[in-house]
């Protein structure tokens, strides 16, 4: 065999000098006889893959050296040699050195032509002549011949990338190869002695090229490895900083899941909590830091700490967001983040929200109707340059038998489409999804097509105001009392919680804890508040619930009284025979005060 072209692989050889003999065919590493080029209608013929150097001048006597710059065509310059070219090598020297692996094949069966010694040292040598299914069944392992037959009938080189060989004869593990195969023509030799004369019936073949990629390929798991450590890591500190168990309150179900976004080491700054405020009331939260690694992590859970503090004082969401926002510009001015603030009452059935550039909430009705909160919609937290904004509150019913869920970015946003798409179409899966709340959740990243490779962070936070049926409504009741006029009010605050008491079916003891802190509760308001008052009771399945409010928004406190003073015990007696007590301002410019008294369990 010989081969007369090489698809630009090889550079192109000079016209040889006339009367030059061929230079005789190599010997291949393996034994074979080397295949003299073919020769073309623009080259004279000459032996061997490539022909032998020739010293070439412009006239019969030109010296060998190089022509001095000016000098005539033909002159050599005293003592220089001729520069050496390639073409002193044949196909043969230059295939036999390479490490890499090389073989020859030709025809529609791609019989074997040649083989070099890099491929030869790691597979054995492969007869000449034999079918490449026959001759070298590896590249038939490696699923090669297809791509070869495309190759051959294409006329355009082909590459499979880190193809895996596995460790067998003379292969002490595994090795990884980069195969190209280009296309090439082959001539056959005839019986003449003369090879300039031997091309008789040219062929198309494949030149089968092998680069090994072990060192590369070992040095990328090594790196996925390092990364999956990395982002295990990452996870790890992400999932510490969000609540490892949510609280449960009372009134409300509620469920969360969190999943973090993408392959890498990079998770993001999403986060959700939820925080029972005592007497009934409830607190939800879910934020986004922007960016990701673990400073947005580490600022998510500063940001998070930071609002169960805020969240302890009692205050209303929008100035939760107040005071965070500032906080989130002294923790780091370069983060922004998201957030949305809501406390849900049972008491009336509404959810109070504040929102620092987050998503709306979701709420479906109790008829199964799905609407979106509503302004007001503040910038984001910590965003410079917002000129003092003041964040303001929201009001949406969510009462008995309503939903809501809270979300993050990661849910719906989309880089194909528009946001408003994505909210659309997680009201359109949160409308029909009435199961559980942790069940809800599973259903709504389903629906929103969110799996282990998507690239974003995602929060969900569901919560559900369950309709109270059967046994359960026996469990949960609510009853007031309107305060009108002067000392008479506390005779019949102490009278009305005595009866309801005793309708609810308390022990002796909790009956008489109670009708002392309404007592106690209401004489405060009667004594430091102003009308309108109130006297609440509440029970649930787990606490009794006592509050007292007013029109006046100085908050009590707790202080020592002293022997001689005739004030100042009331609430000192609330804090020490109650399991918990606090106060509020409410939206009216009044003030509540409660206080709350464990059940015993079933």
């Amino acid at each position: 065999m010989i081969f007369t072209r090489w698809s630009a692989k090889l550079p192109q050889r000079r016209t040889a000098r006339p009367g030059r003999t061929a230079r005789p065919a190599a010997a291949t590493p393996n034994g074979q006889q080397a295949p003299a080029a073919c020769p073309t209608a623009a080259e004279p013929p000459a032996g061997g893959a490539v022909p032998a150097a020739r010293a070439e001048a412009s006239g019969p006597n030109a010296p060998d050296g190089d022509t001095p710059p000016g000098a005539p065509e033909g002159t050599a310059h005293p003592g220089a040699a001729t520069p050496p070219t390639v073409d002193a090598l044949s196909v043969h020297d230059i295939l036999g050195t390479i490490p890499a692996l090389v073989a020859v094949v030709y025809g529609p069966e791609h019989r074997l032509a040649y083989v070099n010694a890099a491929y030869a040292t790691v597979f054995g040598p492969r007869p000449a002549g034999h079918t490449a299914r026959e001759a070298l069944p590896e590249l038939d392992e490696l699923g090669l011949l297809p791509l070869m037959d495309q190759v051959l009938r294409s006329g355009r080189p082909r590459t499979v990338k880190s193809r895996r060989v596995r460790a067998g004869a003379g292969r002490a593990r595994d090795t990884y190869y980069t195969f190209t195969c280009t296309p090439i023509e082959v001539a056959a030799n005839g019986p003449a002695p003369d090879p300039e004369v031997a091309c008789v019936a040219p062929h198309k073949g494949v030149l089968v090229f092998g680069a090994e990629v072990t060192d590369q390929i070992e040095s990328a798991e090594r790196l996925r490895a390092s990364e999956a450590r990395q982002r295990a890591a990452a996870v790890t500190l992400q999932r510490s900083l969000l609540p490892q168990e949510l609280e449960q309150p009372d009134d409300l179900r509620v469920a969360a899941t969190y999943r973090p976004g993408g392959t890498d080491a990079a998770v993001g700054g999403d986060w959700y909590d939820v925080i029972t405020l005592g007497g009934g009331r409830t607190a939800l939260v879910i934020g986004d830091v922007m960016g990701r690694g673990v400073r947005a992590a580490a600022v998510m859970g500063q940001l998070r700490t930071a609002v169960r503090a805020y969240a302890r004082l009692d205050l209303p969401p929008h100035e939760v967001l107040q005071l965070l926002d500032g906080l989130a510009a002294e923790i780091d001015a370069s983060q922004i983040a998201t957030c949305v603030y809501a406390v849900h009452d049972p008491n009336e059935g509404r959810l109070v929200y504040a929102s620092a550039g987050h998503l709306p909430i979701l709420v479906r009705d109790a008829d199964g109707t799905v609407h979106r909160t509503a302004e007001p919609t503040g910038p984001p937290l910590g965003t410079l340059g917002t000129g003092g904004w003041l964040h303001t509150s929201g009001t949406v019913p969510l009462g008995p038998g309503a939903a809501a869920v809270l979300y993050t970015d990661g849910l719906v946003e989309r880089r194909d489409k528009d946001i408003d798409h994505g909210v659309e179409a997680l009201a359109a899966a949160f409308a029909g999804a009435d199961d559980a709340p942790a069940v809800v959740c599973d259903r709504l990243l389903r629906s929103m097509g969110i799996t282990d490779a998507h690239d974003d962070d995602v929060a969900i936070l569901v919560v559900q105001h369950p309709e109270r049926t059967g046994h359960d409504a026996e469990l949960f009741h609510n009853a007031v009392l309107e305060l009108h006029g002067g000392t008479e009010a506390a005779p019949r605050a102490r009278a009305f919680a005595s009866g309801v008491l005793a309708s609810w079916r308390f022990a002796p003891e909790l009956h008489d804890l109670g009708v002392l802190a309404a007592s106690e509760l209401v004489a405060n308001s009667l004594q430091h508040g102003t009308p309108p008052m109130r006297l609440r009771l509440r029970r649930t399945d787990r606490r009794l619930i006592v509050e007292v409010t007013d029109g006046d928004d100085h908050l009590p406190r707790r202080r020592t009284a002293e022997p001689a003073d005739e004030a100042g015990r009331g609430i000192s007696i609330v804090a020490t025979i109650a399991s918990n007590w606090g106060s509020r301002r409410t939206p009216d410019s009044g003030k509540a005060v409660w206080c709350e008294f464990g059940l015993p369990s079933p």
